[in-house]
């Protein structure tokens, strides 16, 4: 069995792009990708309690604590890919702050018979590759889907809802997904300036900035004394704490 390096930030080869045409009604053909992508991991598919417990002391999963950004619901096995863990610290902490609540995780890694009946046979959970996130209320929800969709669209993860209960299932790619983080990253290093400060590029927004570096687009409107949205290249903006 493989095991992965874990990097400081994650990944992806391809850069954010558009969303659109993307879904969350799930496929086929999402779950083709989904299980060819375990394989090009050389993933085992977990068949047993015991097995988690070899693949935790092996260093191959990694435990998932709560923190003051996200809660685990109901979890039998708190453990994940090393990915998927980092996965779940940065989009927990831009949610919080974009929404002023903790993400819920209510899924990790399952092996194979302690999955629900209503699991797909296909389900990539016994690999510790996937997660659920509870659907949040409206007022977050447009945010946490926007998110997610542009990240299957740059094509570091696959998203589905699922209706019993609402729920995304959402399967991490580890190796695009940690290109896709150092990528972010190394942009990140390059554009801020001393200073907290951030040098505009053509084709950036608000949002993107935002996103990349940790903050909400109100706070950058305010830091900046922005009445909207227009920004142009070799503006410099100041980054909010």
């Amino acid at each position: 069995m493989r095991s992965w390096t874990v990097v400081p930030f994650l990944v992806a080869v391809a850069v954010p792009g558009e969303i659109s045409g993307q879904s969350l009604r799930g496929s086929t053909s999402s779950l083709d990708r989904q299980n060819r992508v375990a394989r090009e991991h050389d993933f085992t598919y977990i068949a047993t309690p015991a097995q988690v417990e070899r693949f935790v002391n092996a260093g191959y999963l990694v435990p998932v604590p709560p923190s003051p950004d996200y809660m685990l619901h109901d979890l039998s096995f708190p453990y994940a890919r090393p990915e998927v863990k980092l996965f779940i610290s940065r989009l927990a902490r831009q949610y919080r702050s974009a929404c002023g609540e903790r993400l819920v995780v209510t899924s990790l890694t399952r092996p194979k018979n302690r999955q629900p009946r209503n699991a797909s046979p296909r389900s990539v959970h016994p690999t510790g590759m996937a997660l659920d996130l509870r659907r949040p209320d409206p007022k977050c929800r447009g945010w946490l889907e926007r998110v997610l969709l542009q990240l299957e669209g740059s094509g570091v993860l696959e998203v589905t809802l699922e209706r019993r209960p609402p729920h995304y299932h959402v399967a991490i790619f580890p190796q695009q997904y940690a290109a896709y983080v150092d990528q972010i990253t190394r942009a990140r290093q390059q554009y801020v300036t001393d200073g907290g400060r951030y040098r505009v590029r053509a084709g950036d927004s608000l949002w993107e900035i935002a996103r990349r570096h940790d903050t909400t687009v109100p706070r950058l409107r305010s830091a900046n004394n922005l009445n909207g949205s227009r920004i142009y290249p070799g503006q410099v903006l100041t980054l909010p704490g």
